[in-house]
């Protein structure tokens, strides 16, 4: 079952990046985890908002999606976006409606994250069915220190 947050959580960023060590989530058949380089990969390093710094994912949710962690999409306005595939992501919040329409991982439908704190775009959320993944945008993401 795919989780996502809708709201940030009420006990502040340090709850959040408890939250991001204590769960998983099943990928999709068609999805699987990507390969770690190193034990300090394995432990899942924190990848934060650019903008404020809330902990949003870490490495340890990295995962492929038709066969790479990362892509480069252009929606239909031309914008280009480099992104990376993560089975968790309890920093964003997914608002508006699901739509199929220009999906970049058929048969996925979309909808975009924002940061739970400062609502900046860091992705989107692709479901099908139950299963689903974040495509987040790797250049609004940083790697923070635990203490953040």
């Amino acid at each position: 079952m795919l989780n996502y947050h809708t709201l940030a959580h009420p006990a502040g960023p340090s709850a959040s990046l408890d939250l991001l060590r204590a769960r998983s989530a099943e990928p999709a058949s068609t999805v699987r985890p990507a390969a770690s380089s190193s034990e300090e990969e394995a432990s899942g390093r924190v990848l934060a908002c650019a903008g404020c710094r809330l902990p949003v994912t870490t490495s340890a949710a990295r995962m492929e999606v038709a066969g790479s962690h990362e892509h480069t999409f252009a929606n239909p306005a031309g914008f280009s976006f480099r992104i990376g595939c993560f089975s968790d992501a309890t920093g964003c919040v997914a608002v508006g409606e699901p739509s199929a329409y220009w999906s970049w991982f058929p048969p996925h439908s979309w909808l975009v994250e924002q940061c739970a704190a400062c609502r900046q775009h860091l992705g989107w959320l692709f479901r099908a069915g139950t299963a689903g993944f974040h495509g987040l945008i790797l250049d609004r993401l940083l790697e923070v220190d635990e203490e953040g």
